[in-house]
């Protein structure tokens, strides 16, 4: 798993204890795009599922997947797509 995916997984591991989590760096996707740095690691979808997400709404379990990820989210990641669910949806 390459740098910024492993820190996005320890992160929202840490933050929201999924039952279910996948990572797929789609950079290669955007290349030349703005935004877009040659070495990659800037473009993921996170598919999660994690109970914290019962009873939520997209937004606020959006909201709570960007505050998990908010320091990469400054720094490495440009483009965030977010699947999540509570188990059992």
């Amino acid at each position: 798993m390459a740098e910024v995916a492993a820190k996005m997984e320890a992160a929202l591991t840490e933050a929201l204890s999924p039952s279910a989590l996948k990572i797929t760096d789609d950079s290669h996707q955007h290349a030349g795009h703005a935004g877009a740095p040659d070495g990659g690691e800037s473009h993921f979808t996170v598919e999660i599922t994690a109970e914290a997400f019962a009873g939520k709404n997209r937004v606020a379990r959006h909201r709570l997947v960007n505050a998990a990820l908010s320091e990469l989210l400054k720094t490495r990641i440009h483009a965030l797509a977010i699947k999540a669910k509570a188990p059992g949806e």
